[in-house]
């Protein structure tokens, strides 16, 4: 758990960043610590962070030490917090930045005494920051402007242009996760990324993806599935959905891979097609040609930050709901998304991608 006093020992910044929980919430993440390394060049960045974002920090360069938090995700445990802030002092912090807006995440900065802890106010966490920012939603109605806005001033206006996240790849673990899960890459590659945490209500239906893999695997195509072991049911049901004879061109993975080995393989394919979820952020991340799926939930907030996407949602009016499951019982935001529709998008990114 301790490093080296960078700070103490060079007069360089050295940053303490409480990281968010969420797999696409880290990503974003990202645009914030290419901002800090842009205004500090000199300076050393650790993030804390629950143990299943680390494998995403370990692909950004600008991240000089990762930590993972052993307290559990919503548990607040104060004197784990304490004793934790004990320890975190001795590294020689000179600013922390908190990006969740909970007291509790507060809590580790104020007792490790760094001296200065910028965070948005929330929760009646005032008193634990020292820099506690009232936000201006209406000016920064996107996630990744809150994020990245912590590393300038509050007077500061925000750069048009962000950093966008960008993961790096090492291209031995790519060919050792390739070999692991014996998948060649003779054929164009689609990925698919059916779950979602957030809910059914943000999942395109198991069909529609059934119906989308035979597609693309009738020109000539290859299907992976990605996603948790939560996402496993759904992976099944569309490898139910699809013609036998169009089986082996189509690999199950939910469940199967660690993040960092789904990041390696997702680095391997062709195109994505995913619903509202932590694995469209890392495809965007990737720079992978997108296709975004939007049911409950809107992109007005969160969206994939890449060029190469086409986000697709329906036009009924009763989304966006950001219900974790239809208050109506029809899910006619996704049932209405047909494949076709998703089918022509693909085209379109790949016809942008060879010209």
């Amino acid at each position: 758990m301790r490093e080296s006093n960078i700070a103490g020992s060079t007069g360089a910044e050295h940053f303490l960043i409480v990281g968010p929980a969420w797999v696409g919430d880290m990503v974003m993440a990202h645009s914030l610590f290419m901002s800090l390394k842009l205004r500090y060049p000199d300076c050393k960045i650790t993030v804390i962070a629950p143990a299943w974002t680390l494998p995403l920090l370990a692909r950004m360069s600008e991240v000089d030490y990762s930590l993972s938090i052993p307290i559990g995700h919503g548990e607040f445990r104060l004197g784990a917090r304490r004793a934790l802030g004990k320890v975190l002092r001795m590294n020689g912090y000179t600013r922390a930045i908190v990006l969740p807006n909970s007291f509790k995440s507060a809590l580790l900065p104020y007792f490790a005494g760094i001296p200065v802890r910028i965070g948005w106010r929330g929760e009646w966490r005032n008193l634990l920051l020292t820099d506690c920012r009232k936000l201006d939603a209406k000016a920064m109605p996107l996630m990744v402007q809150r994020f990245a806005a912590l590393a300038y001033d509050r007077a500061d206006s925000l750069p048009e242009r962000l950093p966008k996240p960008k993961l790096e790849l090492d291209p031995a673990a790519v060919a050792t996760s390739l070999e692991q899960f014996a998948l060649t890459c003779t054929r164009p590659i689609l990925a698919l990324c059916p779950g979602a945490e957030y809910g059914p209500s943000k999942q395109w239906p198991a069909e529609h993806f059934a119906a989308l893999s035979t597609a693309v695997i009738d020109i000539g195509w290859d299907v992976w599935i990605f996603g948790s072991g939560n996402d496993k049911g759904i992976a099944d049901e569309i490898v139910s959905g699809v013609n036998f004879d169009k089986l082996a061109h189509c690999k199950n993975l939910a469940g199967l891979t660690s993040l960092a080995e789904a990041i390696d393989l997702m680095s391997a394919t062709t195109a994505v097609v995913s619903n509202d979820s932590g694995l469209m952020h890392v495809a965007a991340a990737l720079n992978k040609p997108l296709v975004a799926l939007f049911g409950s939930t809107s992109p007005d907030f969160t969206p994939p930050l890449t060029q190469c996407v086409r986000i697709l949602s329906t036009d009924i009016d009763c989304r966006p709901c950001f219900k974790r499951v239809c208050p109506y019982g029809h899910l006619r935001c996704l049932t209405e998304l047909a494949p076709a529709r998703v089918v022509s998008a693909l085209d379109e990114l790949m016809t942008v991608q060879t010209n």
